[in-house]
């Protein structure tokens, strides 16, 4: 079962901006959001990544650039995987329009409240939960490829953004998409699952500072305790992922 690792793009010039970029040509890193990308970087440079799926949007792309150029214990990292499906909510006429205005158009309150509901409105709207499936449905493809090409104990990337992300997390939780809102998911922030036959493990949400190297494969001498307990939870608490 190979580790996922969640990354949400840094921070952009939308972010900064308060509007909704969807998928809007042209949007990039701001300053910060690619020093937040060199810093992700660097954290995981212990961890041998054996690929990298990334939404087509630019300030996803960038974000695994970044990460990219920074080699891993085995050498130079493995070349981008482009997937549509991890790409941003289509958010129809809503997008490029400014937060604090869409905050009182009616859809906005079912979008709080009631988001598996949601469908966004005008010419390639979406809705949430058609978003939800996609992503999920990418997710588990690219984990079963890992697997069969690279082993179970192999660790990938996927670099999307964070309504994705926090769908995604929704669903290994074991969350209805109503309560999505409750997650939070920052610019370059980690969140890690790790997909067993039984049930998903959410290891890490929205983690941006902490360290990654825990998550490099264990030695060969314990994989096979791994592989046998890896649908289990441990009872009484697990001790940790070092």
């Amino acid at each position: 079962m190979p580790t996922l690792l969640l990354v949400r793009h840094g921070r952009s010039t939308a972010n900064t901006a308060a509007v909704l970029a969807g998928w809007t040509p042209g949007v990039h890193l701001d300053d910060t959001g690619r020093a937040q990308a060199e810093g992700l970087a660097q954290r995981l440079a212990p961890v041998p990544v054996a690929d990298f799926v990334v939404s087509p949007l630019e300030r996803c792309q960038e974000t695994a650039r970044a990460l990219g150029a920074v080699d891993g214990p085995a050498g130079p990292r493995p070349a981008l995987r482009t997937e549509e499906r991890l790409g941003e909510c289509k958010y129809g006429d809503w997008t490029g329009k400014a937060l604090k205005d869409l905050a009182k158009e009616p859809l906005w309150r079912t979008v709080q409240s009631h988001p598996s509901a949601a469908v966004f409105p005008g010419e390639g709207g979406e809705g949430l939960a058609t978003m939800q499936h996609r992503a999920l449905e990418a997710v588990r493809e690219h984990d079963a490829r890992v697997a069969a090409e690279h082993g179970d104990d192999a660790v990938w990337v996927a670099v999307s953004h964070g309504d994705v992300i926090k769908a995604v997390l929704a669903d290994a939780l074991g969350m209805h998409l109503d309560l999505f809102q409750r997650l939070s998911v920052d610019p370059c922030s980690v969140s890690v699952v790790r997909y067993a036959p039984l049930r998903p493990f959410v290891l890490r949400m929205n983690d941006s500072g902490g360290d990654l190297a825990g998550f490099a494969p264990a030695r060969k001498k314990r994989r096979s305790t791994r592989r046998a307990a890896s649908s289990d939870a441990v009872v009484g608490g697990s001790t940790g992922s070092a």
